[in-house]
């Protein structure tokens, strides 16, 4: 793919398609740059039929939304609602012009890190939350932790984790399952069920 460089704040951007859904073949603007990683299509198109059975109507958490790419797939094919967590300004900055593209309301972003939101905000459980972190980051662990204790999942959430094939798969808490899992080229990913 092309990529493009904007030369107001030397920041440089790509362009990928929504797969499925409502805006399938839109081309929204993703970041490119060290440690960005969008999902990449053949995962995501494994990743969304895995859901399809429960995405219509679904409320969405993105932590780590870099692209975005994971949460605006989740709103076309259906999703009720989706909140977008990202701490990196230029990359919110491009999450809030894709939101005001494709002209919904249904998506919001916020510029925040995504631990501390979990451990200092409030809200109902969410259905499916998307959970893709730098992989040298070794946050999953305590997102896990803060994810069950500060109560953002529940019975019958399902969360999708995608990380370093040379690390393994990350232990889960002892109430989630997982569901379904792959492996493609340097990645993991699966999707857990929260069975209690």
């Amino acid at each position: 793919m092309r990529v493009a460089k904007n030369s107001e704040s030397n920041f440089l951007e790509n362009n990928l398609r929504v797969i499925g859904g409502t805006w399938r073949g839109r081309k929204l603007k993703v970041p490119v740059g060290p440690g960005l990683r969008p999902t990449p299509n053949r995962v995501r198109e494994t990743l969304f039929n895995w859901l399809q059975p429960v995405i219509e109507g679904a409320r969405c958490l993105d932590l780590f939304a870099g692209s975005g790419m994971l949460g605006f797939e989740a709103c076309s094919r259906g999703a009720e609602q989706v909140l977008m967590v990202e701490n990196n300004l230029k990359t919110y900055q491009m999450l809030q012009t894709n939101i005001t593209y494709l002209a919904t309301q249904k998506i919001t972003a916020i510029y925040q890190d995504s631990l501390h939101y979990l451990e200092n905000s409030t809200s109902q459980p969410f259905h499916i939350i998307f959970l893709d972190p730098p992989f040298d980051s070794k946050l999953l662990l305590p997102i896990f932790q803060s994810l069950e204790q500060n109560h953002w999942v529940t019975h019958g959430s399902y969360i999708y984790i995608e990380e370093s094939k040379k690390n393994g798969f990350s232990a889960l808490p002892d109430t989630w399952v997982k569901f379904r899992s792959k492996q493609t080229g340097e990645v993991n990913y699966s999707l857990v069920y929260k069975e209690i």
